[in-house]
């Protein structure tokens, strides 16, 4: 398995899974595919949610399931706890979707994560969606069409729409990632340049990121240090905020143009990426590629 690929034989546990969220979404997953095979709940361990059975920590669970990977769905104080739980039981990919997780807690979890080789997707993310095989947290069903197209985002709303939207024109993903809005995260965007750089599936690869920080100019450095060879479309919300506010996620906070639009802007198109100003003109450059994509397929047959 290369993760974050995921396929319907992954066999994933969920942290949490006695709690409302929990429930709701594991139900949501495995409707989509996902393979459910335990949660885990410290209080509630013997007892089962809608077939799911219910271990009391995550080495137990694994040692009764073989789960490799794993959503936490507790609250952001629990976090991590429930990280450290999971490592140490050997799960290789961490999907944490809950918001406001605490600086200091996103530091320890990305060095444990990081020195133990485990993937850690969060916190404050959708999730991780292989269309048409399994998702790991909330990306709706309607922005996922099997395709061409690796995706990753911090904004999750702002993903939804652009996958909504090529996929109504026909237009899917290979691996969607959500790597989460705030300043500390487990996986940023240019840790995942090799990886879409050998998915043989993935074609081209679409950015969604925002105003704040300086994450979209690292993603531009290993573009052009590891000599990207795929097209790269990108898309960089907060273009009109103003400087100096917190905009949303705790990451979108711009200082002069440290974090600005048009810093990030210019290190995207120097690396060779394509930048566009809007939804809509993504939308028809994108379509415009895969159109021309699929006459060149046509020519080769």
């Amino acid at each position: 398995m290369s993760y974050p690929r995921i396929d319907r034989a992954t066999r994933v546990i969920v942290q949490g899974i006695t709690g409302r969220a929990g429930r709701m979404h594991t139900r949501m997953m495995r409707d989509y595919g996902t393979r459910i095979v335990a949660g885990v709940s410290p209080k509630a361990g013997g007892a089962d949610v809608d077939g799911v059975p219910v271990f009391a920590s995550c080495r137990e669970a694994i040692t009764q399931t073989r789960a490799t990977a794993s959503v936490l769905l507790v609250g952001a104080a629990q976090l991590l706890v429930a990280i450290e739980d999971a490592v140490q039981a050997g799960i290789k990919l961490i999907v944490t979707p809950t918001e406001g997780m605490p600086a200091h807690d996103a530091l320890r979890a990305r060095r444990l994560t990081l020195e133990a080789g485990v993937m850690w997707i969060g916190a404050s993310t959708p999730g991780v969606a292989v269309a048409g095989q399994a998702k790991l947290g909330f990306v709706p069903e309607a922005s996922l069409k099997p395709g061409p197209l690796g995706l990753m985002a911090k904004s999750g709303t702002l993903s939804y729409e652009c996958g909504y939207r090529l996929a109504q024109r026909g237009i899917g993903t290979t691996v969607w990632i959500g790597v989460g809005g705030d300043l500390v995260k487990g996986t940023r965007f240019a840790e995942l340049v090799p990886f879409y750089a050998a998915d043989t599936q993935t074609e081209a690869l679409l950015v969604i990121g925002e105003i704040g920080g300086n994450e979209e100019q690292e993603f531009a450095t290993a573009l052009a240090e590891s000599r990207f060879h795929k097209p790269v479309f990108a898309l960089i919300a907060g273009r009109s905020s103003p400087e100096g506010v917190t905009m949303g996620h705790a990451g979108a906070l711009v200082h002069g143009s440290h974090g600005g639009y048009a810093a990030k802007k210019a290190a995207l198109e120097k690396a060779g990426a394509t930048v566009f100003a809007s939804l809509d003109e993504m939308t028809t450059a994108i379509t415009a590629w895969h159109g021309s994509r699929q006459r060149q397929e046509r020519l080769t047959k």
